[in-house]
């Protein structure tokens, strides 16, 4: 923010970009895009730059830093929305930039067996984060956005919110996780009981909840599933609060589990939503619920609950 001109403008696009509900990823990453840009064009401010200044950053990110074109995309839609939704300036003309090569890779997916082999050798909570992963389907950040209240173990349902274009749904909550969630849960009450004798039960909540429902911060259906295991301070309200999970967490414990099993695939998080889809896919189930986001329990006697079972 330093490499931007002062006068509020940081604090004004941060204010607007919490108005229309962006995360506060997005939020960061916005950020560090106008920074890199206004520093391209030796500080200068802006509102004295345009199209012609944007092409030539695309450009260098395209030509020099030989970005991905999901890199470069990213780019232009944080400067664009620095310019129309902050600046008021239109910038409707097309960019004639460079443009980044797009590169299509074949997910990786897991045989049933090797996952069964890479969950094993992950353990506690990061184990039970994987399982939901390849279980549910869930993406990372989804995962560790759950609140106690999304699950719903008499239906058998995952509510998945804030997800990737920003509808909510319902997935496959499958029964083998039913006990080690429970147990999990016990854990997660225990500790936050202790928050609440110690004035530290507060939890985050997005947009403007907590001013709605003064007490659910510290109501216990509003928890993580899986909270951080220190209380920190909240970057936007500066309050002190417990916050979901550290996503590295997870991430350097799977790369561990994968580099133990031995498999000579490329293994991350989402590689498990990608096996997860698979092994429905193989099982018979419904593929157009699966292209919608929109993924229902299935029925007790189907060949995707049977699977489930097995996990």
């Amino acid at each position: 923010m330093e490499n931007l001109p002062r006068g509020g403008l940081v604090d004004h696009a941060r204010s607007i970009l919490r108005r229309k509900h962006y995360s506060l990823r997005t939020e960061r990453t916005y950020v560090l895009w106008w920074e890199r840009f206004v520093a391209f064009h030796h500080h200068r401010n802006p509102k004295d730059l345009g199209p012609r200044e944007i092409e030539a950053f695309l450009t260098h990110l395209a030509v020099r830093e030989q970005v991905a074109a999901a890199t470069q995309n990213q780019a232009l839609s944080a400067i664009l929305f620095l310019y129309r939704s902050v600046l008021g300036v239109p910038l409707d003309t097309p960019f004639n930039a460079a443009r980044a090569r797009t590169t299509r890779r074949i997910p990786t997916v897991l045989s049933r067996d090797e996952t069964r082999l890479v969950l094993g050798y992950l353990t506690g909570e990061h184990q039970l984060m994987a399982q939901l992963l390849y279980g549910s389907g869930l993406r990372l950040m989804e995962c560790l956005r759950l609140r106690v209240k999304d699950l719903d173990f008499d239906n058998h349902q995952v509510l998945v919110r804030e997800p990737k274009g920003n509808h909510e749904h319902f997935t496959i909550l499958p029964s083998s996780l039913f006990d080690p969630l429970q147990d999990h849960l016990e854990r997660v009450y225990r500790r936050f009981l202790a928050d609440l004798d110690q004035g530290n039960a507060a939890v985050i909540l997005p947009y403007s909840l907590a001013r709605k429902y003064p007490d659910a911060p510290e109501k216990w259906i509003w928890q993580f599933v899986f909270p951080s295991r220190r209380v920190s301070q909240d970057p936007r309200s500066r309050e002190s609060a417990r916050h979901h999970a550290s996503p590295s967490s997870l991430q350097k414990a799977v790369a561990r589990a994968a580099h133990e099993s031995h498999i000579g695939k490329r293994i991350s998080c989402h590689t498990f939503r990608h096996s997860f889809a698979t092994h429905l896919l193989e099982s018979g189930y419904d593929t157009q619920h699966l292209r919608s986001g929109q993924v229902s329990a299935p029925s007790r006697n189907s060949s995707a609950t049977r699977m489930s079972k097995q996990r």
